[in-house]
């Protein structure tokens, strides 16, 4: 069973649509992007930076959970120099990419370990690696995520569950589409395979990690050489 948080726009569409087309049973939420049709996924509304909601949400599908691959692809952004930042709109990426990472996996958890069996792939980025102006708040809201995945697969290892990172780069999907056609030219001019990304890179990262039971706690570059 795989669930996706933030399947309706972007990577985690992409994947909802793959899985459901290819026979499993997906689950996705989605906060302000009301969902298309994709297939049968099934569709809650959630704002994962609400514990209660998050709360609320696991315990109506719980009964019917096995053997659960987690995708958190919910995401927000928000860009500004650091001095010059709304703290709220920072609080609130903060609270979403990370707190609301978190505070699915804290839900999912005990169900994983009552079934000794569980996949969590949390995606960073390589924003917060490189040090670019402007995304401070992005940056830290995904480089949370490391010593997070780290910690919890440390906990569950014992329990047959993995948890695993993607630190993604720049990709023909998603949040590129924000960024203005001049400056997207000056970021691939950066990769040293001079494009985006294919999101089938991503689905092959994803399919690598649900496959691979031994490796845990473990942050995968899927970048094109960028670093």
């Amino acid at each position: 069973m795989i669930v996706i948080t933030g399947a309706s726009r972007g990577i985690g569409r992409f994947l909802a649509e793959h899985f459901t087309n290819h026979g499993e049973e997906v689950i996705g939420t989605f906060n302000l992007t009301q969902p298309e049709n994709i297939g049968s996924v099934k569709y809650f509304q959630v704002d994962i930076a609400d514990f209660e909601q998050v709360k609320n949400w696991v315990a109506t599908i719980k009964e019917g959970l096995n053997n659960v691959v987690l995708i958190n692809a919910a995401g927000s952004n928000y860009n500004s120099f650091g001095h010059k930042s709304d703290i709220l709109q920072w609080k609130r990426t903060i609270d979403v990419n990370l707190t609301g990472t978190f505070n699915v996996i804290h839900q999912f958890l005990p169900i994983m370990r009552d079934q000794n069996y569980g996949r969590i792939i949390n995606f960073s980025s390589i924003v917060a690696q490189m040090g670019i102006p402007g995304t401070s708040c992005y940056a830290a809201s995904k480089a949370g995520l490391w010593g997070l995945t780290k910690s919890l697969a440390a906990e569950n290892a014992s329990k047959g569950i993995t948890i695993n990172n993607l630190n993604l780069g720049y990709f023909n999907i998603g949040m590129i589409s924000e960024v203005k056609p001049e400056f997207q030219e000056v970021i691939k001019s950066k990769i040293p395979m001079g494009k985006f990304g294919a999101p089938s890179n991503i689905l092959n990262a994803v399919k690598f990690m649900i496959d691979s039971s031994y490796m845990t706690g473990s942050s995968l570059d899927v970048n094109g050489g960028l670093f």
